[in-house]
């Protein structure tokens, strides 16, 4: 089932994760030749996503959230950009 990406974080090993708006979490990696993504690697690349619809196969499988699709994600497009620049965590 296709989701919107309503926002973005980091996980442990620092990569990006998606944030849809079901719920779920997935993943946006840009490991070529596997997966392009070059959008991921900057913040005007991730703003320019927000909406964008993915496959969200957790949906389909009938998986619980990730986290709670009734608030706001913890991190979107806009915030996740300071921390790009080199500011702190």
């Amino acid at each position: 089932m296709e989701q919107p990406i309503v926002g973005y974080h980091r996980d442990e090993e620092d990569h990006w994760v998606a944030e849809l708006r079901c719920g779920h979490n997935q993943h946006v990696r840009h490991d070529p030749p596997w997966t392009s993504r070059p959008w991921v690697i900057t913040p005007e690349g991730r703003l320019s996503m927000l909406g964008y619809r993915l496959n969200c196969k957790k949906c389909d499988a009938g998986a619980p959230p990730d986290h709670d699709n009734g608030t706001p994600p913890q991190h979107n497009g806009h915030a996740q950009q300071g921390r790009d620049r080199g500011e702190s965590q």
